[in-house]
């Protein structure tokens, strides 16, 4: 079984707009490059899928655009090349090597889950919360950037119960933000929410 990981950058006060952090530098791109190659496939919501396709994908000339650095080339790469799935209601159908996701979602990503593989990575924010709800992530990555944005969007926001977790990695960057992986300590079975 591929087990899912969801990774997000986060401020201190627990922001996870794309923007509020501290901007992209080579070490950071560095890592999350290599956080994202660990993936079979990469998994998300129609918001995160269009951000990213918007900023990552390889333009028809075949040429990177000017504006990118040289050292954001590899994650550009990565992401460019990745298996997507795309969990969505409202799109019709979807592009960048990238499969659309309908139907049940917890039915839906436990079967991704159950093929052969080393992981799938989800990013975003609203879809990583129902699979937060629905017990599906297996583990947590945030790297925490020493940023106090003073508002929102907030991590989790509406999470239905509290996830117990145990910290299984940490990686501190130059730049001062904090890398940290953790795992529930207790899984859920899939679709199970206790009342509790």
């Amino acid at each position: 079984m591929r087990p899912l990981r969801y990774s997000i950058n986060i401020t201190l006060d627990g922001c996870c707009h794309h923007e509020a952090g501290l901007p992209p530098d080579e070490e950071s791109m560095r890592y999350w490059t290599a956080q994202m190659e660990r993936a079979d496939a990469l998994l998300f919501g129609r918001v995160t899928y269009e951000m990213m396709e918007s900023a990552w994908r390889k333009p028809a000339t075949g040429a990177w655009p000017d504006w990118m650095d040289e050292w954001e080339i590899p994650f550009a790469e990565a992401m460019d090349r990745a298996k997507k799935y795309v969990v969505s209601s409202t799109l019709s159908g979807v592009d960048w090597n990238a499969e659309l996701v309908q139907g049940d979602l917890g039915s839906a990503i436990q079967r991704l889950k159950e093929q052969p593989g080393e992981g799938l990575w989800v990013g975003g924010v609203t879809l990583p919360l129902a699979l937060a709800d629905l017990g599906l992530i297996d583990e947590y990555e945030f790297v925490v950037q020493p940023v106090l944005a003073g508002h929102g969007p907030t991590l989790l926001a509406g999470l239905r119960e509290r996830i117990q977790l145990e910290l299984v990695d940490r990686h501190e960057f130059q730049s001062g933000a904090v890398a940290v992986r953790y795992r529930p300590t207790q899984i859920p079975p899939p679709g199970q929410v206790s009342d509790g």
